[in-house]
Protein backbone atom coordinates (compact mmCIF):
# COMPACT_ATOMS: atom_id res chain seq x y z
CA UNK A 1 0.00 0.00 0.00
CA UNK A 2 1.01 3.62 -0.66
CA UNK A 3 0.64 5.82 1.97
CA UNK A 4 -1.52 9.27 0.63
CA UNK A 5 -2.16 12.01 3.09
CA UNK A 6 -2.55 9.64 6.38
CA UNK A 7 -4.59 7.56 4.37
CA UNK A 8 -3.61 3.89 3.05
CA UNK A 9 -4.24 3.51 -0.70
CA UNK A 10 -3.56 0.03 -2.28
CA UNK A 11 -1.61 -0.33 -5.11
CA UNK A 12 -3.97 -1.85 -7.82
CA UNK A 13 -6.39 0.78 -7.21
CA UNK A 14 -3.28 3.40 -8.00
CA UNK A 15 -2.47 1.57 -10.88
CA UNK A 16 -5.91 1.10 -12.04
CA UNK A 17 -6.88 4.59 -11.47
CA UNK A 18 -4.03 6.09 -13.47
CA UNK A 19 -5.01 3.68 -16.29
CA UNK A 20 -8.47 5.08 -16.37
CA UNK A 21 -7.30 8.66 -16.22
CA UNK A 22 -5.43 7.95 -19.19
CA UNK A 23 -8.16 5.87 -20.96
CA UNK A 24 -10.70 8.90 -20.34
CA UNK A 25 -8.54 11.36 -22.11
CA UNK A 26 -8.26 9.04 -24.67
CA UNK A 27 -12.02 8.82 -25.03
CA UNK A 28 -12.41 12.72 -24.94
CA UNK A 29 -9.53 12.82 -27.71
CA UNK A 30 -11.17 10.38 -30.02
CA UNK A 31 -15.30 11.79 -29.56
CA UNK A 32 -13.91 14.91 -30.40
CA UNK A 33 -11.60 13.54 -33.28
CA UNK A 34 -15.21 11.43 -34.75
CA UNK A 35 -17.37 14.26 -34.23
CA UNK A 36 -14.94 16.64 -36.15
CA UNK A 37 -14.87 14.06 -39.03
CA UNK A 38 -18.46 13.72 -39.07
CA UNK A 39 -19.53 17.43 -39.33
CA UNK A 40 -16.78 18.29 -41.31
CA UNK A 41 -14.90 20.73 -39.16
CA UNK A 42 -10.82 20.70 -38.91
CA UNK A 43 -9.68 18.64 -36.51
CA UNK A 44 -6.98 20.38 -35.14
CA UNK A 45 -4.61 19.55 -32.68
CA UNK A 46 -5.39 18.97 -28.97
CA UNK A 47 -3.86 21.36 -27.47
CA UNK A 48 -6.16 23.57 -28.64
CA UNK A 49 -8.71 22.18 -26.40
CA UNK A 50 -6.49 21.18 -22.84
CA UNK A 51 -9.22 22.44 -20.99
CA UNK A 52 -12.70 20.38 -22.69
CA UNK A 53 -10.37 16.90 -22.56
CA UNK A 54 -9.01 17.27 -18.86
CA UNK A 55 -12.23 18.34 -17.50
CA UNK A 56 -13.85 15.17 -19.26
CA UNK A 57 -11.54 13.18 -17.95
CA UNK A 58 -11.19 14.79 -14.24
CA UNK A 59 -15.17 14.93 -13.58
CA UNK A 60 -15.51 11.22 -15.00
CA UNK A 61 -12.53 10.05 -12.82
CA UNK A 62 -14.33 11.51 -9.65
CA UNK A 63 -17.69 10.12 -10.76
CA UNK A 64 -15.58 6.87 -10.33
CA UNK A 65 -14.62 7.05 -7.43
CA UNK A 66 -17.50 8.35 -5.86
CA UNK A 67 -19.89 4.97 -6.88
CA UNK A 68 -17.08 2.45 -5.57
CA UNK A 69 -15.70 1.41 -9.16
CA UNK A 70 -12.36 0.92 -6.94
CA UNK A 71 -13.91 -0.82 -3.92
CA UNK A 72 -13.08 -4.38 -3.46
CA UNK A 73 -16.19 -5.69 -5.01
CA UNK A 74 -15.88 -4.08 -8.23
CA UNK A 75 -12.32 -5.33 -8.95
CA UNK A 76 -13.13 -8.55 -8.30
CA UNK A 77 -17.15 -8.69 -10.38
CA UNK A 78 -17.08 -7.30 -13.82
CA UNK A 79 -20.96 -6.94 -13.52
CA UNK A 80 -20.57 -5.24 -10.37
CA UNK A 81 -17.96 -2.52 -11.84
CA UNK A 82 -20.32 -2.13 -15.59
CA UNK A 83 -22.86 -1.43 -13.24
CA UNK A 84 -21.08 1.20 -11.66
CA UNK A 85 -19.15 2.60 -14.43
CA UNK A 86 -22.59 3.32 -16.56
CA UNK A 87 -23.78 5.21 -13.26
CA UNK A 88 -20.46 6.76 -12.69
CA UNK A 89 -20.35 8.21 -16.23
CA UNK A 90 -24.04 9.53 -16.56
CA UNK A 91 -23.45 11.47 -13.06
CA UNK A 92 -19.95 12.80 -14.77
CA UNK A 93 -21.61 13.63 -17.81
CA UNK A 94 -25.00 15.78 -15.98
CA UNK A 95 -22.19 17.15 -14.03
CA UNK A 96 -20.38 18.14 -17.13
CA UNK A 97 -23.65 19.44 -18.54
CA UNK A 98 -24.47 21.86 -15.61
CA UNK A 99 -20.65 22.88 -15.49
CA UNK A 100 -21.03 23.89 -19.26
CA UNK A 101 -23.55 26.49 -18.73
CA UNK A 102 -21.53 28.25 -15.79
CA UNK A 103 -18.35 27.67 -17.84
CA UNK A 104 -19.30 27.14 -21.52
CA UNK A 105 -15.44 26.92 -22.80
CA UNK A 106 -13.58 24.31 -20.68
CA UNK A 107 -16.20 21.24 -21.35
CA UNK A 108 -16.38 19.19 -24.42
CA UNK A 109 -19.92 19.86 -26.67
CA UNK A 110 -22.71 17.80 -26.35
CA UNK A 111 -21.86 15.96 -29.52
CA UNK A 112 -18.50 15.55 -28.58
CA UNK A 113 -19.65 14.26 -24.80
CA UNK A 114 -22.05 11.60 -26.27
CA UNK A 115 -18.71 9.88 -27.99
CA UNK A 116 -16.72 10.24 -25.24
CA UNK A 117 -18.79 8.88 -23.40
CA UNK A 118 -19.33 5.54 -25.35
CA UNK A 119 -15.45 5.18 -26.02
CA UNK A 120 -15.23 6.00 -21.87
CA UNK A 121 -17.80 2.59 -21.02
CA UNK A 122 -16.14 0.68 -23.70
CA UNK A 123 -12.46 1.60 -23.05
CA UNK A 124 -13.31 1.50 -19.05
CA UNK A 125 -14.81 -2.48 -19.50
CA UNK A 126 -12.08 -3.48 -21.79
CA UNK A 127 -9.17 -2.90 -19.20
CA UNK A 128 -11.05 -4.35 -16.51
CA UNK A 129 -11.19 -8.13 -18.78
CA UNK A 130 -8.04 -7.54 -19.91
CA UNK A 131 -6.09 -6.69 -15.95
CA UNK A 132 -8.72 -8.89 -13.77
CA UNK A 133 -7.28 -11.06 -12.76
CA UNK A 134 -3.97 -9.30 -12.68
CA UNK A 135 -5.08 -7.13 -10.06
CA UNK A 136 -6.12 -9.95 -8.01
CA UNK A 137 -3.08 -11.67 -8.60
CA UNK A 138 0.25 -11.93 -5.80
CA UNK A 139 1.63 -9.51 -8.20
CA UNK A 140 0.89 -6.28 -5.93
CA UNK A 141 0.26 -8.73 -2.74
CA UNK A 142 2.95 -8.01 -0.25
CA UNK A 143 4.67 -11.14 1.45
CA UNK A 144 4.81 -11.21 5.20
CA UNK A 145 6.37 -12.68 7.92
CA UNK A 146 4.21 -13.56 11.33
CA UNK A 147 5.85 -13.52 14.08
CA UNK A 148 3.52 -15.26 16.04
CA UNK A 149 1.27 -18.22 15.90
CA UNK A 150 -1.75 -17.71 19.04
CA UNK A 151 -4.71 -15.75 18.42
CA UNK A 152 -3.44 -12.96 17.22
CA UNK A 153 -1.15 -14.56 14.15
CA UNK A 154 -5.13 -16.14 13.87
CA UNK A 155 -6.46 -12.93 13.12
CA UNK A 156 -4.16 -11.85 10.24
CA UNK A 157 -4.55 -15.95 8.76
CA UNK A 158 -7.98 -14.92 9.14
CA UNK A 159 -7.64 -11.67 7.06
CA UNK A 160 -5.83 -13.22 4.50
CA UNK A 161 -8.59 -15.80 3.80
CA UNK A 162 -10.79 -12.89 2.65
CA UNK A 163 -10.57 -12.29 -1.01
CA UNK A 164 -9.53 -8.56 -0.77
CA UNK A 165 -6.56 -8.71 1.38
CA UNK A 166 -3.46 -6.63 -0.02
CA UNK A 167 -1.01 -9.48 1.16
CA UNK A 168 0.18 -12.97 1.44
CA UNK A 169 1.59 -14.69 4.48
CA UNK A 170 4.91 -16.42 3.21
CA UNK A 171 5.48 -17.93 6.83
CA UNK A 172 4.54 -18.19 10.85
CA UNK A 173 7.16 -18.15 13.56
CA UNK A 174 5.89 -19.91 17.03
CA UNK A 175 7.72 -17.89 19.27
CA UNK A 176 7.39 -20.30 21.97
CA UNK A 177 4.71 -18.39 23.96
CA UNK A 178 2.29 -21.63 24.31
CA UNK A 179 0.41 -24.11 22.27
CA UNK A 180 0.61 -23.28 18.38
CA UNK A 181 -2.81 -22.24 16.44
CA UNK A 182 -0.95 -22.27 13.03
CA UNK A 183 -0.82 -25.18 11.15
CA UNK A 184 2.88 -25.04 9.72
CA UNK A 185 4.19 -22.71 12.02
CA UNK A 186 8.31 -22.57 12.66
CA UNK A 187 9.37 -23.13 15.83
CA UNK A 188 11.96 -20.23 16.93
CA UNK A 189 14.50 -22.59 18.01
CA UNK A 190 14.30 -24.28 14.63
CA UNK A 191 15.60 -21.22 13.30
CA UNK A 192 19.63 -20.24 13.57
CA UNK A 193 19.19 -17.08 11.98
CA UNK A 194 15.97 -15.15 12.30
CA UNK A 195 17.30 -12.06 9.92
CA UNK A 196 18.28 -14.81 7.59
CA UNK A 197 15.10 -16.73 7.43
CA UNK A 198 13.17 -13.31 6.66
CA UNK A 199 15.55 -12.88 3.38
CA UNK A 200 15.17 -16.70 2.43
CA UNK A 201 11.63 -16.03 2.23
CA UNK A 202 11.50 -12.66 0.47
CA UNK A 203 9.76 -10.98 2.31
CA UNK A 204 8.56 -7.20 2.58
CA UNK A 205 7.15 -6.96 6.17
CA UNK A 206 7.17 -8.52 9.41
CA UNK A 207 4.08 -8.04 11.83
CA UNK A 208 4.28 -8.81 15.43
CA UNK A 209 1.90 -11.00 16.66
CA UNK A 210 2.99 -11.57 20.10
CA UNK A 211 0.88 -12.68 22.54
CA UNK A 212 2.84 -11.60 25.73
CA UNK A 213 5.81 -9.21 24.32
CA UNK A 214 7.59 -8.73 27.80
CA UNK A 215 9.81 -11.86 27.61
CA UNK A 216 9.61 -12.77 23.56
CA UNK A 217 10.37 -9.63 21.52
CA UNK A 218 13.71 -10.58 19.67
CA UNK A 219 14.84 -6.68 19.81
CA UNK A 220 17.79 -7.80 18.33
CA UNK A 221 16.80 -9.54 15.33
CA UNK A 222 13.86 -7.28 14.57
CA UNK A 223 16.67 -4.06 14.76
CA UNK A 224 18.67 -6.42 12.12
CA UNK A 225 15.53 -7.02 9.95
CA UNK A 226 14.61 -3.65 9.83
CA UNK A 227 18.51 -2.20 9.05
CA UNK A 228 17.74 -4.70 5.95
CA UNK A 229 15.12 -2.96 4.16
CA UNK A 230 12.09 -5.28 5.66
CA UNK A 231 9.32 -2.89 7.34
CA UNK A 232 8.30 -4.20 10.99
CA UNK A 233 4.84 -3.58 12.34
CA UNK A 234 3.04 -4.03 15.39
CA UNK A 235 -0.13 -5.63 15.20
CA UNK A 236 -2.05 -2.72 15.54
CA UNK A 237 -1.01 -0.81 13.28
CA UNK A 238 -1.21 -3.65 10.70
CA UNK A 239 -4.48 -4.23 11.74
CA UNK A 240 -5.33 -0.26 11.19
CA UNK A 241 -3.65 -0.16 7.63
CA UNK A 242 -5.43 -3.20 5.72
CA UNK A 243 -9.20 -2.38 7.28
CA UNK A 244 -9.46 1.26 7.65
CA UNK A 245 -10.36 1.16 11.22
CA UNK A 246 -8.66 1.24 14.50
CA UNK A 247 -8.77 -2.25 16.05
CA UNK A 248 -10.05 -2.47 19.72
CA UNK A 249 -9.42 -5.82 20.73
CA UNK A 250 -5.65 -5.09 19.91
CA UNK A 251 -4.68 -1.41 21.07
CA UNK A 252 -3.57 0.12 24.01
CA UNK A 253 -3.19 3.87 25.61
CA UNK A 254 0.70 3.47 24.69
CA UNK A 255 -0.04 3.01 20.79
CA UNK A 256 -2.10 6.21 20.81
CA UNK A 257 0.26 8.13 22.30
CA UNK A 258 3.37 6.86 20.26
CA UNK A 259 1.81 6.40 17.01
CA UNK A 260 1.00 9.15 14.71
CA UNK A 261 -1.94 10.89 14.05
CA UNK A 262 -4.16 13.09 16.37
CA UNK A 263 -1.77 16.13 15.40
CA UNK A 264 -2.99 19.26 16.92
CA UNK A 265 -0.46 21.60 14.60
CA UNK A 266 -2.88 21.40 11.71
CA UNK A 267 -4.20 24.67 11.94
CA UNK A 268 -4.56 25.27 8.56
CA UNK A 269 -6.16 22.43 7.61
CA UNK A 270 -8.79 23.72 10.46
CA UNK A 271 -9.77 26.67 8.95
CA UNK A 272 -9.73 24.65 5.53
CA UNK A 273 -12.26 22.73 6.93
CA UNK A 274 -14.01 25.22 8.36
CA UNK A 275 -14.20 27.52 4.86
CA UNK A 276 -15.47 24.49 3.37
CA UNK A 277 -18.23 23.33 5.88
CA UNK A 278 -19.61 27.00 5.34
CA UNK A 279 -19.55 26.60 1.77
CA UNK A 280 -21.31 23.51 1.64
CA UNK A 281 -23.31 23.32 4.24
CA UNK A 282 -25.02 27.19 2.35
CA UNK A 283 -24.83 25.53 -0.54
CA UNK A 284 -26.82 22.40 0.20
CA UNK A 285 -29.45 24.40 2.42
CA UNK A 286 -30.15 26.81 -0.97
CA UNK A 287 -30.08 24.03 -3.27
CA UNK A 288 -32.34 21.04 -0.90
CA UNK A 289 -34.55 23.92 0.19
CA UNK A 290 -37.41 22.88 -1.66
CA UNK A 291 -36.89 19.13 -1.11
CA UNK A 292 -37.26 19.84 2.44
CA UNK A 293 -39.92 21.72 2.40
CA UNK A 294 -41.87 19.08 0.01
CA UNK A 295 -40.95 16.37 2.61
CA UNK A 296 -42.10 18.29 5.27
CA UNK A 297 -45.77 18.77 3.84
CA UNK A 298 -45.69 15.22 3.13
CA UNK A 299 -44.70 14.42 6.72
CA UNK A 300 -47.48 16.51 7.87
CA UNK A 301 -49.92 14.92 5.71
CA UNK A 302 -48.87 11.38 6.93
CA UNK A 303 -48.96 12.00 10.52
CA UNK A 304 -49.89 13.43 13.78
CA UNK A 305 -47.03 16.12 14.67
CA UNK A 306 -44.88 18.77 13.43
CA UNK A 307 -42.57 17.90 10.25
CA UNK A 308 -39.60 18.75 12.12
CA UNK A 309 -38.31 17.72 15.53
CA UNK A 310 -35.61 18.59 17.55
CA UNK A 311 -33.14 15.93 19.44
CA UNK A 312 -29.74 16.46 21.64
CA UNK A 313 -26.29 15.02 20.81
CA UNK A 314 -23.14 15.44 21.98
CA UNK A 315 -20.63 17.29 20.29
CA UNK A 316 -17.13 18.44 19.99
CA UNK A 317 -15.32 17.96 23.51
CA UNK A 318 -18.58 16.31 24.98
CA UNK A 319 -20.22 19.87 24.64
CA UNK A 320 -24.47 19.40 23.94
CA UNK A 321 -25.84 20.53 21.26
CA UNK A 322 -29.49 20.41 19.25
CA UNK A 323 -30.24 18.93 15.76
CA UNK A 324 -32.85 19.64 13.07
CA UNK A 325 -34.26 16.73 11.28
CA UNK A 326 -37.20 15.74 9.25
CA UNK A 327 -39.29 13.72 11.64
CA UNK A 328 -39.52 9.83 10.25
CA UNK A 329 -41.04 8.37 13.36
CA UNK A 330 -44.60 8.70 15.21
CA UNK A 331 -45.04 11.25 17.34
CA UNK A 332 -45.19 8.80 20.24
CA UNK A 333 -42.18 7.34 19.38
CA UNK A 334 -40.31 7.45 22.51
CA UNK A 335 -42.15 7.95 25.79
CA UNK A 336 -40.57 10.49 27.85
CA UNK A 337 -37.89 10.80 25.93
CA UNK A 338 -36.52 7.85 26.67
CA UNK A 339 -33.90 6.95 24.14
CA UNK A 340 -34.46 3.85 21.86
CA UNK A 341 -32.55 2.20 19.19
CA UNK A 342 -33.50 2.40 15.79
CA UNK A 343 -34.05 -1.48 14.62
CA UNK A 344 -34.90 -3.21 11.41
CA UNK A 345 -38.20 -2.74 10.44
CA UNK A 346 -39.10 -0.59 13.19
CA UNK A 347 -43.04 -0.11 13.14
CA UNK A 348 -42.27 3.45 15.12
CA UNK A 349 -41.13 4.36 11.51
CA UNK A 350 -44.04 6.02 8.90
CA UNK A 351 -44.04 5.25 5.31
CA UNK A 352 -42.63 8.52 3.72
CA UNK A 353 -39.75 8.19 6.73
CA UNK A 354 -38.54 4.94 5.90
CA UNK A 355 -38.18 6.46 2.27
CA UNK A 356 -36.08 9.49 3.71
CA UNK A 357 -33.87 7.24 5.81
CA UNK A 358 -33.42 5.15 2.27
CA UNK A 359 -32.21 8.05 0.97
CA UNK A 360 -30.88 9.97 3.65
CA UNK A 361 -33.12 13.24 2.86
CA UNK A 362 -33.86 13.18 6.80
CA UNK A 363 -30.66 14.54 7.77
CA UNK A 364 -30.53 17.58 5.58
CA UNK A 365 -31.89 20.06 8.01
CA UNK A 366 -28.43 19.29 10.12
CA UNK A 367 -26.80 21.72 7.51
CA UNK A 368 -27.82 24.49 9.72
CA UNK A 369 -26.17 23.29 12.33
CA UNK A 370 -22.99 22.65 9.97
CA UNK A 371 -23.46 26.16 8.83
CA UNK A 372 -23.48 27.54 12.80
CA UNK A 373 -20.50 25.58 13.71
CA UNK A 374 -21.65 22.83 16.16
CA UNK A 375 -21.12 20.46 13.38
CA UNK A 376 -18.83 19.50 10.35
CA UNK A 377 -19.73 18.30 6.80
CA UNK A 378 -17.79 15.49 7.50
CA UNK A 379 -17.07 13.69 11.29
CA UNK A 380 -18.42 10.94 13.24
CA UNK A 381 -21.98 10.77 14.21
CA UNK A 382 -23.32 12.64 16.52
CA UNK A 383 -24.98 10.83 19.57
CA UNK A 384 -27.82 11.17 22.00
CA UNK A 385 -26.40 11.71 25.68
CA UNK A 386 -27.91 9.14 26.93
CA UNK A 387 -26.41 6.35 24.42
CA UNK A 388 -22.61 7.82 25.09
CA UNK A 389 -23.42 7.51 28.68
CA UNK A 390 -23.39 4.07 27.84
CA UNK A 391 -21.46 3.38 25.32
CA UNK A 392 -18.66 5.21 27.49
CA UNK A 393 -19.10 2.44 30.36
CA UNK A 394 -18.79 0.03 28.48
CA UNK A 395 -16.25 0.75 25.24
CA UNK A 396 -12.69 1.86 25.27
CA UNK A 397 -11.51 4.76 23.91
CA UNK A 398 -15.24 6.01 23.15
CA UNK A 399 -14.66 9.69 24.28
CA UNK A 400 -11.78 9.91 22.26
CA UNK A 401 -13.83 10.64 19.36
CA UNK A 402 -15.30 13.32 20.80
CA UNK A 403 -12.20 15.43 19.82
CA UNK A 404 -12.95 16.39 16.40
CA UNK A 405 -16.29 17.79 15.32
CA UNK A 406 -19.68 15.45 14.86
CA UNK A 407 -20.91 15.48 10.75
CA UNK A 408 -23.76 14.23 8.39
CA UNK A 409 -21.47 11.92 6.92
CA UNK A 410 -18.09 10.27 7.99
CA UNK A 411 -15.63 7.40 7.77
CA UNK A 412 -17.71 5.23 9.94
CA UNK A 413 -21.15 5.77 7.46
CA UNK A 414 -19.42 4.91 4.79
CA UNK A 415 -18.15 1.99 5.71
CA UNK A 416 -20.42 0.53 8.28
CA UNK A 417 -24.44 0.08 7.95
CA UNK A 418 -26.11 1.84 10.38
CA UNK A 419 -25.26 1.11 13.92
CA UNK A 420 -28.45 0.30 16.22
CA UNK A 421 -27.02 -1.87 18.94
CA UNK A 422 -23.67 -1.32 21.38
CA UNK A 423 -21.57 -4.41 19.02
CA UNK A 424 -22.67 -1.95 15.97
CA UNK A 425 -21.56 0.88 18.36
CA UNK A 426 -18.45 -1.01 18.48
CA UNK A 427 -17.44 -1.37 15.37
CA UNK A 428 -18.19 2.24 14.21
CA UNK A 429 -16.17 3.52 16.93
CA UNK A 430 -13.12 1.83 15.05
CA UNK A 431 -14.20 3.89 11.79
CA UNK A 432 -14.53 7.22 13.78
CA UNK A 433 -10.76 6.42 15.62
CA UNK A 434 -9.19 6.09 12.49
CA UNK A 435 -11.21 9.46 10.89
CA UNK A 436 -10.15 11.39 13.99
CA UNK A 437 -6.43 10.24 14.31
CA UNK A 438 -6.17 10.59 10.07
CA UNK A 439 -7.51 13.85 9.49
CA UNK A 440 -6.86 15.50 6.32
CA UNK A 441 -8.72 17.46 4.09
CA UNK A 442 -7.83 14.86 1.26
CA UNK A 443 -9.89 12.46 3.48
CA UNK A 444 -12.69 14.22 3.84
CA UNK A 445 -12.43 14.48 0.20
CA UNK A 446 -13.11 10.95 -0.41
CA UNK A 447 -16.05 10.53 2.87
CA UNK A 448 -17.68 13.11 0.53
CA UNK A 449 -17.17 11.63 -2.68
CA UNK A 450 -18.44 8.48 -1.25
CA UNK A 451 -21.33 9.15 0.72
CA UNK A 452 -22.76 9.47 -3.12
CA UNK A 453 -22.32 5.75 -3.61
CA UNK A 454 -24.24 5.22 0.32
CA UNK A 455 -27.13 7.44 -1.11
CA UNK A 456 -27.73 5.82 -4.50
CA UNK A 457 -26.99 2.14 -2.96
CA UNK A 458 -28.15 2.76 0.82
CA UNK A 459 -27.36 -0.56 2.43
CA UNK A 460 -28.05 -0.78 6.08
CA UNK A 461 -29.86 2.08 6.29
CA UNK A 462 -32.93 1.98 9.15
Amino acid sequence: MIRLFKHYIAYPVIFLGLIDFVLLLMAAEIGWILRAFQIGMDVGSIAGRPAPIISFAFALQLALIAVGIYGTEALQSLRFAAARILVAISLGVIFLSLLSFAFPGITLWRSNSLYAMLLAILFLMVIRMLLGTVLDSDIFKRRLLVLGAGPRAGRIAALERRNESGFIIAGYVDMNEGPSLIDGAVRRQDIVNLPQHVIDLAVSEVVLALEERRNSLPVADLLTIKTTGVHVNDLSSFLERETGRVDLDSVNPSWFIFSDGFSSGRRLSTLFKRGFDIFLSFLLLVLTGPVILIFALLIKLESRGGSFFKQERVGLYGQKFAILKLRSMRSDAEVEGQAIWASENDPRITRIGRFIRKVRIDELPQAWSVLKGEMSFVGPRPERPQFVDDLQTKMPFYAERHIVKPGITGWAQINYPYGASTEDSRHKLEYDLYYAKNYTPFLDLLIILQTIRVILWPDGAR
